[in-house]
């Protein structure tokens, strides 16, 4: 028997419908929703590429079940920002070209978002520690240190626009 409940994703109420009491919220996003960007990685909250923030604070959507994010604000890469008018952080990983694969990236984006709110001028051995628990193979971790840099420095908040 499913359960249905209200989410708050991107600034809007949806309704999902689940099937066990401990369905990650990273399921609900993808399948039910289509919110592609938040990807499936290591299943373990190992990696940080299923980064979303919930109440304005990054938390691996495959460590939270549907019903702990009921109430809150979720916010996916999707809603920070279009392609019309990409968020700040999304416009300097492009201008400094700093995704290889790209499979990282969403949660980066979203790691730095939540530091970007909190300290809108961070060193950048503070990007990298907040960082650490986003795994980047692909060796284009220093474009995205300087991305987020720039972007930092341009004195943008983070958090859904």
């Amino acid at each position: 028997m499913s359960t249905t409940h209200q989410l708050i994703v991107n600034a809007s109420v949806q309704e999902v419908a689940v099937d066990y009491d401990d369905t990650p919220l990273l399921y609900a996003l993808r399948d039910d929703l289509a919110l592609k960007s938040t990807k499936f990685g290591c299943g373990s909250g190992e990696c940080g590429a299923c980064m979303v923030l919930l109440d304005g604070r990054a938390a691996k959507a495959c460590q939270v079940a549907v019903w702990e994010a009921v109430g809150k604000a979720i916010t996916t890469v999707e809603g920070l920002g279009t392609l019309e008018h990409p968020h700040p952080l999304q416009q300097a990983l492009i201008d400094f070209q700093a995704g290889q694969c790209g499979y990282c990236l969403p949660g980066i984006i979203m790691s730095a978002a939540e530091l970007m709110a909190s300290d809108p001028a961070p060193s950048r051995d503070k990007i990298a520690a907040k960082l650490a628990a986003n795994l980047c193979r692909c060796g284009a971790h220093g474009r995205i240190l300087s991305a987020i840099e720039a972007a930092c420095r341009k004195g943008v908040r983070g958090g859904a626009s």
